[in-house]
């Protein structure tokens, strides 16, 4: 039978040693598992583990914290649990442990670079997107196929725009050596406690997932031990990568939240006007199937977008205790009529009031608890609605109403401009930062009614795979086997409005077809502006199109889309050299 050991670790708290201690001894005579005991803290140490008993032991369960002298184990499996855990439930904390469940790591106190992985090594990961489509899956093919060449067994959960995939099991998160995390939204970190975890953007897993898994390997970080105060929800991210994420990816974390709403809201408001007609929404239809699917849409689903939007900003940079102060901040900004931008603002304000009381409230151990459900919320909810009142909605809805204004009363040239420019912009990186500032502005603007940018920017993302798939049939010299293959795949993806089925050819041959892609795309979005074609859902491609109401001058949209698609197919097959 295997032979364990335990050190029980109460810092101050000496008799929370005792009782869990004494908690264990109960838990193991049950089993008749030998157990040989060490408590440390203040008036309960002096009964340390003999040499003996460590030579002839085969796992360790640490528990609580402070100094445990992890040392003398060595390579002995070991876990580390809560000490309130063993408190709460002795019983099922020996049964993960004996069952192999514990982490089999190096000592906490060896630095993660002296220690890096050689070999073949357990590896989970998670990959998300903003919008949970094309990257998420990307880049766990990526890291996929990467682990498969160098000889690593993974595990990938994919945080899709239907939620999470393939979720992780506690069982295989404590088995693994390290978590990668490839995601440009926030990812919950707290099932990773006392892991080493590498986390980075889901390009990098695309572009070089060897490369990714070799410097996750050499540099991933131990997080810290459930139940250590930490910084705000811990730093996910080595210091260089969280710096250079910043604001970008809080903001993709909100509007990733976001989307759905104003997916879910645009469409039943569309439905609405189907089955009610043009007035359905006006009070002497209430009661009519198409007031109560208007009610849905436009008073309930799109009056959350902008609390959502700022609740997971604030999420992002703070973790879960941003989340009410966020929100809260947001209802404040629909409130004042600041819209989306008021909710970025006071998104931001209440995640970094949250990180900030987080790091510098200090409080005993006993009444650590209370911080994330009484003091952080509460504080931070105070100075960001307070900021949002006196400071910051009242300019930033006369900011609103001026944008708002303008983009409404855009005619002839400058809607020309305004479309070519956010056309232009889908293809310029086909989903990375300049593609998704594009697409969360003009989403952001159909909870404000502005919904002639929607347009523009779902037209002008579809013509690049479209465009691309055109050139493999008229110009097949011009592209491989593999190549024309794909074509039929990049066809779909752009009918789909995923913008990232063009990204293997134009990283086959970039200087040539990335400049073919934001003409054709430019033109698109121009001439969707100049027709005044509107969208009302912010994704869907060709599929919303016969959803009554959702776009309105459907020709337009199809003239825009036909020549932004040919455009880019035939400046493809001028500019392209032939395969080899």
């Amino acid at each position: 039978m295997t032979q364990v050991l335990a050190v029980v670790g109460g810092g101050d708290l000496g008799l929370h040693a005792v009782l869990a201690g004494e908690a264990l001894r109960k838990a193991a005579g049950r089993r008749n598992q030998p157990l040989d005991l060490e408590l440390r803290g203040k008036g309960v140490s002096g009964n340390a583990l003999s040499a003996d008993a460590i030579a002839g032991a085969d796992a360790v369960l640490l528990v609580g914290d402070g100094d445990l002298d992890e040392g003398r184990f060595g390579a002995m499996r070991r876990a580390r649990i809560r000490i309130e855990d063993v408190l709460t439930d002795a019983h099922a904390v020996l049964d993960r442990f004996l069952a192999g469940s514990g982490e089999a790591g190096p000592p906490k106190d060896v630095a993660p670079k002296d220690v890096a992985p050689k070999g073949r090594r357990r590896i989970v990961a998670i990959t998300s997107c903003p919008t949970g489509i094309a990257h998420t899956f990307m880049a766990a093919e990526g890291i996929q196929a990467a682990a498969q060449a160098l000889g690593h067994d993974v595990r990938i959960e994919t945080q899709g725009s239907v939620g999470a995939r393939d979720t992780l099991t506690a069982a295989e998160i404590a088995a693994a050596d390290i978590v990668l995390i490839a995601a440009d939204t926030g990812v919950d970190r707290s099932r990773f406690a006392g892991k080493r975890l590498y986390a980075t953007n889901t390009k990098a897993a695309i572009r070089d997932g060897k490369g990714l898994l070799a410097t996750a390997l050499a540099e991933a970080q131990r997080q810290p031990d459930a139940g250590t105060a930490t910084e705000a929800g811990g730093s996910a991210r080595p210091e260089p990568e969280e710096k250079k994420a910043g604001a970008y990816k809080h903001l993709m974390t909100g509007v990733s939240f976001m989307l759905p709403f104003v997916v879910a809201g645009g469409l039943l408001i569309a439905l609405a006007f189907a089955f009610g007609g043009i007035d359905a929404m006006k009070p002497d239809h209430a009661g009519s199937l198409g007031f109560a699917l208007g009610d849905i849409g436009a008073k309930a689903a799109f009056a959350l977008i902008v609390p959502v939007l700022a609740g997971y900003i604030a999420f992002s940079i703070a973790d879960r205790p941003g989340i009410a102060p966020g929100m809260i901040g947001g209802m404040l900004a629909a409130n004042l009529q600041a819209g989306f931008l008021g909710g970025i603002a006071a998104g931001f304000i209440a995640g970094t009031t949250t990180a900030f009381l987080n790091r510098h409230i200090r409080l005993h151990r006993n009444l650590e608890g209370l911080k994330p459900v009484l003091i952080l919320p509460l504080l931070a909810t105070t100075v960001t609605g307070l900021l949002m009142i006196y400071v910051v909605g009242v300019p930033v809805a006369a900011i609103l109403a001026a944008l708002t204004d303008w983009l409404r009363s855009m005619q002839g040239a400058s809607a020309l401009v305004l479309g070519l420019v956010l056309g232009g912009m889908m293809a310029v990186d086909m989903g990375g930062p300049v593609n998704k500032a594009a697409y969360a502005s003009a989403a952001a603007l159909i909870a404000s009614g502005i919904t002639a940018p929607m347009a523009a920017v779902m037209i002008g993302g579809m013509t690049p795979p479209l465009g691309i798939a055109l050139a493999t049939r008229l110009f097949p010299g011009l592209f491989t086997k593999a190549e024309r293959e794909a074509g039929g795949a990049a066809a779909v993806l752009g009918a789909a409005f995923i913008t990232e089925g063009a990204i293997p050819f134009a990283a086959a041959d970039p200087l040539r077809v990335i400049p073919s892609m934001v003409v054709g795309s430019a033109l698109a979005g121009a001439i969707a502006m100049s027709l005044g074609v509107e969208l009302k859902v912010p994704h869907g491609g060709l599929f919303v199109l016969p959803i009554p109401n959702a776009v309105t001058n459907v020709p337009g949209a199809l003239i825009a889309l036909v020549v932004g698609t040919l455009v880019t197919g035939l400046l493809v097959g001028l500019l392209k050299k032939r395969a080899a």
